[in-house]
């Protein structure tokens, strides 16, 4: 699976033995807390957990030190090794069978929260890979991307959508160093896929979740450079930062709180909510009205305009009637069929076919999504396949995909004020196959909807890096999009 700790070029020659060059297992940066367990065999011989420390920027910490560290950021860029202890040091050139077990819980996506102060929960992210690896003090370098590339059509000024993209649709590619923050930038610029720029505060935050002003200052130059405009921050909370327990609500508002206040530093006008609890929105609306944002909870997978959890997002949002409050919509939630992308995937991973038509069946099923991933997992269990052996995807499979008809949108359309135009593939035809996006375009240009629409390339949570160039994806779907609006715009001339 893509959401790998170490690539081919992760071992490292070391005077305590070996390394090997980390590469976080996920898109966004974690904290350290966020580390469950990391084991290692090398030539068939598991090295004791006594003899591993895990260095990041020079600091180290035992293995076992890791799940208390819940003030230190694994930031998505950074590459910290894996020090193990062995007789004699590894030499370079030579090759060594390596095996590497990771357990790791996902802060932010809580399945249930603590119980008597207990900590909850959370999504997990299993990862295991072998390898034989030869031992080298040289990073692999990146693939070349294309350059020779018509230009992107003229945008109308007729045209009901904005476009643009958020920067996670190149999660992959930063995360393994091939951009930096300002090359990620230029090559949005090179392929014309602008003005709109998202980003995930999560991801591109060296020091998250505070906005400094060395990150102010290069943003700010990299806008007046391209001319590119601020449409949406992704803000996360990260209930499950500690593993002794959740966050408090003090807490859940002062996090809340630090990123309002760096999204207004960039100039963004929105601000993406992953929580809606009335006790905090009822906080934090003074906060978002002195600083001018508008808070927008994201109705993502599985879920649609009418779940009954969104029901009472919308019935808190009647009671507190303010105009800053709003919605994303998600375009995970409306899918036809499950993507081809993921099925690769987890083929990939060892499902056969009567797995995948199992899967695909029960996905396709009206049970809740807890209901479904049971059902899965017990499948996989049944027939003795470890569901680890697909990392976090035997849960995702099911959070990341959802099949609510398209027209539901309509049911909330004035309150929709930011669109994640999430795609998984464009084929041959220029389509997405999973995503009916022609008849998303009508739901929405006939009802009203004149925001942004930002681009959401999810494939790298399923493709291999380097598989595809996911920009140039971006660009395709572009082409789609505004196909699709000038389609509707003359059915109604």
């Amino acid at each position: 699976m893509p959401n790998g700790l170490i690539a081919e070029d992760s071992l490292r020659p070391h005077p305590d033995g070996l390394a090997l060059k980390l590469t976080i297992p996920w898109y966004r940066s974690l904290w350290l807390s966020s580390v469950s367990t990391l084991r290692l065999t090398v030539d068939g011989v598991e090295i004791p957990t006594d003899d591993l420390a895990f260095d990041i920027d020079g600091t180290r910490f035992a293995i076992a030190e890791l799940p208390q560290q819940s003030e230190t950021l694994w930031f998505l860029q950074q590459h910290p090794l894996l020090v193990a202890r062995l007789d004699q040091p590894v030499a370079l050139g030579e090759q060594h069978e390596v095996e590497i077990f990771g357990e790791l819980r996902l802060p932010y996506m809580q399945i249930a929260p603590g119980q008597d102060g207990g900590p909850g929960l959370y999504v997990p992210n299993i990862v295991r890979q072998s390898f034989t690896l030869a031992v080298t003090d040289t990073d692999a370098a990146p693939l070349a991307t294309v350059t020779d590339i018509a230009p992107p059509p003229a945008a109308s000024a007729d045209d009901p959508f904005q476009l643009g993209l958020t920067l996670y649709s190149a999660s992959a590619e930063f995360r393994a160093g091939w951009y930096d923050f300002d090359g990620l930038l230029d090559r949005v610029a090179e392929l014309g896929i602008g003005p709109g720029i998202e980003i995930v505060a999560s991801q591109v935050l060296p020091t998250y979740p505070v906005v400094s002003d060395e990150f102010v200052a290069q943003w700010r130059a990299a806008f007046d450079k391209h001319g590119f405009d601020a449409s949406s921050f992704g803000a996360n909370l990260d209930m499950g930062r500690r593993r002794d327990r959740d966050m408090t609500p003090d807490e859940e508002f002062e996090f809340s709180e630090l990123m309002f206040q760096g999204a207004k530093k960039l100039g963004f006008p929105l601000v993406r909510i992953q929580s809606a609890k009335p006790e905090l929105l009822r906080r934090l609306l003074p906060v978002a009205e002195r600083l001018d944002l508008q808070l927008a909870y994201e109705i993502h997978a599985p879920m649609g305009p009418n779940a009954e959890p969104i029901m009472k997002v919308r019935d808190t949002y009647a009671e507190l009637d303010s105009p800053l409050l709003g919605f994303v919509a998600d375009f995970s939630s409306t899918m036809h069929s499950m993507s081809p992308t993921l099925l690769r995937a987890v083929e990939r991973a060892g499902l056969d076919d009567d797995a995948l038509a199992e899967l695909q069946r029960i996905w396709a099923t009206d049970a809740t999504m807890q209901e479904r991933q049971q059902e899965f997992i017990g499948y996989l269990k049944g027939r003795d396949f470890d569901p680890g052996r697909l990392g976090s995807f035997a849960h995702l499979a099911f959070n990341m995909h959802g099949h609510v008809d398209p027209r539901e949108w309509a049911d909330i359309m004035p309150q929709i004020t930011h669109v994640h135009a999430k795609f998984y593939d464009i084929d041959e035809n220029g389509q997405e196959p999973a995503i009916d996006y022609p008849e998303l375009v009508r739901v929405f240009v006939e009802g009203g909807y004149r925001g942004y629409w930002s681009s959401e390339w999810e494939g790298h949570a399923f493709a291999e890096l380097g598989e595809v160039d996911p920009l140039l994806l971006v660009r395709k779907q572009h082409d789609l999009i505004r196909a699709s609006m000038r389609a509707v715009q003359a059915a109604h001339v």
